[in-house]
């Protein structure tokens, strides 16, 4: 069976998309397309604000691409040196929140100490942060998108947790999306599952799916790759079948495997 991903490769150079792999040990055959592009902004102000970790008391990181900001920022051989002989070491005397393993694993490389990754969302983050963190102290600088939900920062506000955001990046639509959409159901045909894996992408791709999918869509089984994602999807008016428990490869295929083998399951041929 089929299984058509709405999400980019995780990393183009460390071999196989995990969402690909463990979807292939249950058997199915998932195809990525990817949905967004992002222009990285600020660059020179964020760099400015990692240079002062005595103005914060600590960072936070809700996405990715904020760590991507921060490793552009790195390449420049004085940055790089600063942050290796200095800013590292005094970062990593206060905490770095962050919302999942992907964005750990990236705080990782940077050489900072990660810790909320079991979190999944940006509420159970704010949760995670709340119970750690006194209120009016310094603020905890957020690198962030211009989309981002204030679901974090209104949590943290209400509790008197300062927080101080900074645009790093934009999200836009990937260049290619209507064409890689047409390209894959004119040769694969309708898959039997269709995740999203951002609100953006419920934005981008609905009106392409439903399209292309035509009557076969009410066969489709869709999934979200955590909450946020199925409120978005739920919002446009389409049924979810699945929401990972948490937003990994495991969790995302067995919640792909029960929702397409539970009873009166249709899948096209």
């Amino acid at each position: 069976m089929k299984v058509l991903l709405l999400k980019d490769p995780k990393d183009k150079e460390s071999g196989p998309d995990p969402y690909v792999k463990e979807l292939g040990l249950y058997g199915f055959e998932a195809t990525l397309i990817p949905v967004l592009s992002f222009e990285f902004v600020s660059l020179e102000a964020l760099f400015e604000k990692l240079s002062h970790p005595e103005h914060y008391r600590g960072l936070v990181f809700t996405s990715p691409r904020a760590l991507e900001a921060i490793k552009i920022c790195l390449k420049q051989n004085s940055k790089s040196e600063a942050w290796s002989k200095t800013l590292k070491q005094q970062w990593n005397t206060k905490p770095t929140y962050v919302v999942g393993k992907a964005t750990a694993s990236l705080v990782e490389e940077i050489g900072l100490s990660p810790q909320g990754e079991k979190s999944g969302n940006a509420e159970k983050l704010a949760e995670y942060i709340c119970s750690s963190e006194k209120p009016h102290s310094s603020s905890l600088l957020f690198p962030c998108g211009a989309l981002k939900r204030e679901v974090l920062p209104t949590a943290l506000k209400e509790k008197g947790i300062a927080l101080e955001s900074l645009t790093v990046y934009q999200t836009a639509q990937h260049e290619h999306l209507q064409q890689s959409l047409s390209s894959y159901f004119s040769q694969q045909g309708i898959p039997a599952s269709i995740v999203f894996f951002s609100p953006s992408g419920v934005k981008f791709c609905l009106q392409h799916i439903q399209k292309l999918s035509g009557d076969f869509a009410n066969h489709v089984k869709f999934a979200a790759i955590g909450p946020t994602t199925a409120e978005a999807m739920e919002a446009a008016g389409i049924p979810v079948s699945c929401t990972a428990e948490s937003p990994t490869p495991q969790d995302l295929a067995a919640g792909i495997q029960k929702a397409l083998h539970s009873q009166n399951c249709i899948v096209p041929e």
